[in-house]
């Protein structure tokens, strides 16, 4: 018989201790998976949002991230001049603040205003009503879900920045879903000039960065070398730039406790296996030492060791999949109700590379964990065992 038959009718012969084995391997794959999963899962969600936005390169006034340094002085001038290089096919700058807006019903609400140019390749989507527009008195402004839902401010409604005074009138243009909104914040977006106009205080023409999308062909390394080269004093970054300081600052917290949990919990895939294979040895030392009594060599034992080994953690490790993936929607739930995490942030998401690397490393548990009892069974006297299982 051949080492796999053989292992399933020994696992078989104990289906309460197989039962329990395997769902303490279920159990351990699915932790595992998961930390695999949440290692690279903001990197892998972020990135995604990022390039949702149709800009590859982010441009700042200094070496910080978007958002974080003083604003880019002249920012219209230095967007055309960008916009001219070969590699660069669109820039658009962009402003941040926050304002007070009130309702046509009197509620008054904080708001995460965005000050940018008309869209121009789908940073967000449009839900009901229009999407923002030029040149209308009052200015338009489009809105989220969570701000339509506080103010009343659907298509149509004009809602007042409280801020400054005299407080300005905006009409609502449409209802739309912004890439990093928070879920439950209210947010909104309005040209530059509206941006000058709700924010006391602030240049038409300053930008917090640009936006910039490489020409096809070229790329957004192409793209950052070109606008270094011709712009010394702004500091851009393509999205894998933007990625990896996320990477190493960030978002390396996660990183780090996934990979403390995978440790953990590997080390206790290959010492249930380990213990699991010893018992099981252990209680058939008498049928080992007859089937070397009968000929079979050290190494079939040792196959049929890692056989068995090979059913409990390929069929655990089958099993921790489904379980893996239904606990990582749990746990990231709970995760993105943590404050200012963007709605369509994901802390758990499944890749190709975490599904190997869970293989990979239960494999490598299934070896080891077989290496013990196969150690014990090549070092088994045959005579004084087959004796003391008589006597006894």
């Amino acid at each position: 018989m051949r080492p796999l038959p053989f292992a399933w009718r020994s696992l078989s012969r104990q289906p309460a201790r197989a039962v329990l084995g395997l769902a303490g391997i279920t159990v351990v794959g699915a932790l595992l998976f998961d930390m695999l999963m949440l290692s690279r899962g903001l990197l892998l969600s972020f990135r995604e949002i990022l390039e949702s936005t149709g800009y590859d390169v982010r441009v700042t006034a200094t070496d910080a991230l978007p958002g974080l340094g003083p604003p880019i002085a002249e920012a219209r001038a230095a967007a055309r001049a960008l916009g001219s290089l070969p590699e660069v096919a669109d820039v658009v700058p962009v402003r941040f603040g926050s304002v007070s807006v009130r309702g046509a019903d009197g509620r008054t609400a904080s708001v995460a205003l965005l000050g940018t140019e008309t869209r121009r390749r789908g940073e967000w989507r449009v839900l009901r009503g229009s999407d923002l527009v030029e040149g209308t008195e009052p200015p338009s402004i489009v809105v989220n879900r969570a701000m339509a839902q506080e103010l009343g401010a659907e298509p149509g409604a004009v809602v007042e920045v409280a801020t400054v005074l005299p407080a300005q009138p905006f009409r609502v243009a449409g209802v739309v879903e912004f890439p990093f909104e928070t879920a439950g914040e209210a947010s909104a977006t309005v040209t530059l000039d509206g941006f000058a106009r709700a924010v006391g205080g602030v240049a038409a023409d300053e930008a917090d960065l640009l936006l910039v999308a490489s020409r096809p062909g070229h790329g957004a390394e192409a793209a950052v070398a070109a606008i270094r080269a011709a712009r010394a004093d702004l500091h851009p970054f393509s999205t894998e730039q933007v990625l990896e300081r996320l990477r190493q600052g960030e978002f390396s917290y996660f990183r780090q406790v996934s990979f403390v949990l995978s440790t953990i919990t590997s080390f206790f895939a290959f010492l249930l296996v380990t213990t699991l294979l010893t018992v099981s040895v252990n209680q058939r030392l008498g049928e080992v030492a007859a089937l070397r009594a009968l000929g079979f060599p050290r190494r079939r034992i040792a196959a049929d060791l890692f056989a068995e080994s090979a059913l409990l953690v390929g069929a655990g490790g089958a099993l921790a999949i489904p379980l893996g993936l239904a606990l990582a929607r749990v746990l990231d739930a709970i995760l993105r109700q943590m404050p200012d995490v963007p709605a369509r942030l994901h802390f758990f998401v499944f890749e190709p590379r975490a599904l190997a690397l869970h293989a990979a490393l239960l494999a490598g548990a299934c070896l080891v964990a077989a290496a013990y009892p196969a150690l014990l069974t090549a070092r088994l006297p045959i005579a004084a065992t087959l004796r003391r299982e008589t006597l006894s």
